[in-house]
């Protein structure tokens, strides 16, 4: 059974030189693809620089790890034993403004961008804004040229209504690589109803994750079986995976850079407040890439059979790679 783990927050390129003990817990969670974040305020040569350091360290531990540019790879690095890193950014600050760098950053193995990371940017609102202004006309134009270079739109910080905007725009199925539904664990970076049933119509895919901090109450494998098992029942099999939102190297200056970057000097809280504003203690039984099988496992004691639970951990996010990548 495949796994595919559509985020991984980890900073496995920088934040510690012996990258191994990360890498061999997602080798000792059987994940055959991870999407990973590559940067999140970065300019275009910061992130260029950021992509070097990736590819350094997928060359320093191939025995573990390589960079995936198709969904062949995908396959083809998974069946390997090893895991195929999909190469995606929580922000489109790369572009700096310019239309042409999408496929500049195609080409390099971008194939995922989120078009807003928690603050209002030149694409669109989002998801901690008090007023969302929706997709700017500068926004429809990266949405279509992601669309014709085969990058993954990814809405998860994305405001609510410049995510409907994006879905309504969008030619190509988008993605939530790692939120869950307001409707359960309310919170501005989980999705309405409305959200969702735009993504099922797109034929999107959400990944659903156990970052404690957007679970809310369903933090037990009892609870977050019981929230999947909420989302299949809403939008359908099709379009439920996973994206943990794990942090495995990371520290609190990775985290501060991760919530405000350079664009405030007062401290910025993210997905936490100022009385939770650290890391999140450990649910117990998914705290790291290790534990992947335990999500199988709750889903199968949910009452999910084979063919779904497959679905769930993985084929489906093959799948949408499968419709939404391109050679260029």
């Amino acid at each position: 059974m495949l796994y595919v783990d559509s985020l991984l927050c980890t900073p496995l390129e920088k934040e510690r030189i012996d990258h191994r003990p990360a890498l061999e817990q997602i080798r000792a969670g059987k994940i055959g693809c991870a999407t990973v974040t590559v940067g999140f305020w970065e300019d275009a040569t910061e992130s260029m620089d950021q992509i070097v350091k990736w590819r350094n360290m997928a060359e320093d531990n191939s025995d573990l790890v390589e960079i995936a540019y198709t969904a062949q790879d995908i396959t083809r690095i998974s069946d390997s034993g090893r895991c195929a890193i999909l190469l995606g950014f929580q922000n489109v600050s790369f572009l700096q403004g310019r239309l042409g760098y999408v496929e500049l950053f195609a080409r390099m193995g971008t194939r995922i961008g989120q078009l807003t990371y928690n603050i209002q940017s030149d694409i669109g609102g989002s998801c901690y804004e008090d007023r969302d202004s929706g997709l700017t006309r500068y926004g429809k134009y990266v949405v279509r040229e992601m669309n014709r270079c085969g990058m993954v739109i990814d809405l998860s910080h994305v405001g609510n209504q410049t995510t409907l905007d994006a879905i309504r725009h969008s030619a190509e199925p988008v993605a939530i690589t790692h939120s869950n539904p307001a409707a359960l664990a309310p919170h501005p970076r989980n999705k309405p109803n409305s959200v969702l049933d735009a993504l099922k119509d797109n034929e999107g895919v959400i990944g659903l994750s156990v970052y404690r901090n957007i679970a809310g109450e369903y933090t037990t494998a009892e609870k977050w079986s019981e929230l999947v098992a909420w989302t299949v029942d809403r939008i359908g099999i099709e379009h439920v995976g996973i994206g943990t939102d794990f942090d495995q190297t990371g520290g609190m200056e990775y985290l501060e850079w991760m919530r405000q970057g350079r664009w405030a000097r007062e401290i910025q809280y993210g997905a936490g407040s100022k009385t939770n504003s650290g890391p999140q203690p450990r649910l117990g039984w998914f705290d790291d890439p290790s534990q992947f099988p335990n999500a199988e496992s709750c889903l199968r004691a949910r009452g999910f059979d084979e063919g779904e639970v497959a679905k769930i951990m993985g084929e489906n996010w093959l799948n949408f790679y499968r419709r939404t990548f391109k050679e260029l």
